[in-house]
């Protein structure tokens, strides 16, 4: 199918890969419908600060991704619904993982309980790379063993097995889409590559960081939108598993130096010990085999290798780098 001209839900349309998302799909000719967590300022997130016509153009529904009658009227009248919105801070569920449960196992069965009542076309769920949990062995097949070594990764396990069994036993087209280490504008600094980022534009000589030894295979968030829109239209999708990203491994340690360089900034890297996964919860080595992306819906990274890795560091620290962006960050806290 093709999502030119049809009426597209996004759930998690707010947060930092949904609102590329969005825009991407409206610069597409989709119609998006952009379900928002509800909240009393009015805020659509990431979305308040899009271009005026994506604002106009979009159907924008606040809601919980928990309440099921919620989720059912937000999806009325779509042809297609891609799910992204979960919980996905790793230390976070540790400290709260019945949230994790609740929404995004729970979320995750309104969402395809839903599609499957009102014969949607086609259902993209978001899985992610923390499902494999340390590499057995690389790159990384959609065979890959599934390992739940946080909370975050076994409710999102749980979460992409619900959407699988769907499809397996109703014949909703379901399609999972297994992003690997999704970086860009706008990313919460929970994440690695924004809390070295900045910390260094703050003006930080010491920078502070988890475990650095553990390797990523990090995919910019442009590609990451355009592995959704490829796999949503390819139909030999439906019901497989897809990985999304590079097809190249980096050390956290080498990320953060290749940042400083490109910054211009002599910094002196520390480990926090409140940002140190327990031992037996850190992911060790994650590195995308993105083959049968390729194989099946033709995509393929535009940001590969360390060249392409260079090129998106340097839009992300641009974006970074303007202070109307930057002082929505607070640097200085370590943020769970």
């Amino acid at each position: 199918m093709k999502l030119q001209g049809k009426k597209v839900l996004v759930t998690g349309a707010d947060g930092f890969i949904g609102s590329h998302l969005v825009e991407h799909l409206v610069a597409q000719g989709a119609d998006v419908r952009a379900f928002v967590y509800y909240n009393s300022f009015n805020s659509w997130g990431w979305l308040d600060e899009a271009d005026d016509r994506i604002k106009q153009s979009l159907d924008v529904f606040a809601g919980d991704i928990r309440d099921p009658h919620g989720v059912r009227t937000a999806m009325q009248g779509c042809n297609a619904v891609m799910h992204l919105a979960a919980l996905i801070a790793i230390p976070y569920s540790y400290h709260s993982p019945d949230t994790y449960i609740d929404t995004n196992i729970k979320g995750t069965l309104n969402v395809v309980q839903a599609a499957r009542e009102l014969g949607v076309e086609r259902v993209m769920h978001t899985s992610t790379s923390e499902v494999y949990g340390t590499a057995r062995f690389v790159p990384i097949t959609e065979a890959h063993p599934l390992q739940g070594q946080s909370p975050y990764s076994a409710s999102k396990i749980g979460a992409d097995q619900i959407a699988t069994s769907f499809f397996l036993s109703f014949q909703t087209p379901v399609a999972v889409i297994r992003p690997f280490n999704t970086y860009g504008p706008r990313q919460s600094a929970r994440a690695v590559i924004p809390t070295i980022i900045t910390q260094i534009a703050s003006g930080a000589r010491q920078i502070k960081l988890g475990a650095m030894h553990p390797t990523r295979d990090f995919n910019y968030v442009r590609d990451t939108v355009r592995g959704f829109v490829a796999i949503a239209e390819c139909d030999a999708a439906v019901g497989q598993v897809v990985n999304i990203g590079s097809n190249y491994e980096i050390s956290i340690g080498d990320t953060a130096r290749l940042i400083a360089g490109l910054m211009g900034r002599e910094v002196e890297f520390t480990s926090d010990e409140q940002r140190l996964r327990p031992p037996g919860s850190e992911v060790e080595r994650l590195w995308a085999d993105n083959s049968r992306a390729r194989d099946l819906a033709g995509w393929a990274p535009e940001y590969a290798g360390i060249e392409g890795l260079k090129r998106g560091l340097i839009e992300t620290i641009d974006w970074f780098g303007n202070h109307d962006n930057l002082r929505r960050y607070k640097a200085g806290t370590y943020n769970i």
